[in-house]
């Protein structure tokens, strides 16, 4: 199942999710040159949260392939910064493109609930705790792991607290025929963190330096939107949104 949209119109223009997109979308293009093998990979092996290395359980010198042509040497050197720098890091465009549109559809809502400034903080957070949940569950991981997935998941988690009636519209493929149909967003958000908690079994109790999908990171962060929106929403700001939501779908057809 895919979301293309929700049935939750903002009052303000979301110009913090509009401008945490195009962020990302130029540092994809101006840092890690549009997934070109060299700046790609260059991009995330100098600003991937790197597990091992950040930990200190790798060894310095080791060298991991991050390409066809490139490999990231690790260092003695524990960049933090790096935490941060990843949630704006992808690694080729289906992964940028899918962060990307789950933002547009959630994040929009969660900036109404919260206010501008309130929602940037909010969004940092999210990815440094999504990031932290990788990293420790996996400390000894010699692989660079970069994307904004984190941070839209606790926006996602936030999301599923603040509206979870709201009517989400779905893709859904059945073999070769695609149909739509239209479920509450609990029901699609936790559906989505079912398959996460799903995903990451395999790696429970165990040590691994394998890369991949990091589930872990995905389960942090919506646990951590779920979990601090109550800190960061504004009441008001959240009646006035479900009043003006209720008053646009009255008058829809």
């Amino acid at each position: 199942m895919f979301p293309y949209r929700d049935d939750n119109p903002t009052i303000r223009t979301p110009v913090i999710t509009y401008g945490l997109i195009t962020v990302t979308a130029l540092v994809w293009i101006g840092v890690q040159g549009a997934g070109m093998d060299q700046a790609l990979g260059r991009s995330v092996c100098e600003l991937g949260a790197i597990p091992g290395e950040l930990l200190g359980r790798v060894r310095p010198g080791t060298t991991i392939p991050v390409g066809p042509r490139l490999s990231c040497e690790i260092t003695d050197s524990a960049n933090w910064y790096t935490v941060v720098t990843s949630i704006f890091l992808h690694g080729g465009w289906l992964h940028l493109l899918g962060n990307m549109w789950f933002l547009w559809i959630f994040g929009n809502n969660v900036e109404d609930s919260m206010g501008r400034l309130r929602f940037v903080l909010f969004y940092l957070v999210c990815g440094i705790l999504a990031a932290l949940a990788q990293i420790y569950s996996n400390p000894v991981s010699p692989v660079p792991m970069v994307g904004a997935s984190g941070a839209i998941s606790g926006v996602m988690g936030a999301y599923v607290v603040l509206y979870p009636r709201v009517r989400v519209h779905m893709l859904v493929w059945l073999g070769f025929w695609v149909t739509t149909i239209t479920v509450p967003a609990f029901v699609m958000l936790f559906y989505w963190a079912f398959l996460q908690l799903l995903g990451s079994l395999p790696a429970l109790g165990q040590s691994t330096s394998g890369g991949g999908v990091a589930f872990l990171a995905h389960l942090g962060g919506f646990a951590a939107g779920a979990a601090l929106i109550r800190l960061f929403v504004q009441p008001e700001l959240v009646d006035a949104h479900r009043r003006h939501v209720r008053h646009v779908l009255a008058g829809a057809p």
